[in-house]
C-alpha cells in the first residue's frame, strides 16, 4: 500500500499566514493536477457475473 510521489505534501503555515497558505495551495493543486487521475488506491466496483 502506498501513495504515488507527488501526492502527499507537508507545509508548516502559521494561522496568521493567509498569503501563503494560498500560494501554497495553488502549487500543490497544480502539482497533483498534472500527475493526471490516480492510478494506485483507486475503488473499483465489483464485478457482477
Amino acid at each position: 500500500m502506498g501513495i504515488e510521489p507527488g501526492r502527499l505534501q507537508f507545509s508548516w503555515i502559521s494561522s496568521s499566514e493567509a498569503g501563503k497558505f494560498v500560494d501554497v495551495a495553488n502549487i500543490v493543486t497544480d502539482k497533483v493536477k498534472a500527475l493526471g487521475p490516480a492510478k494506485h488506491l483507486v475503488k473499483t466496483k465489483p464485478r457482477v457475473v
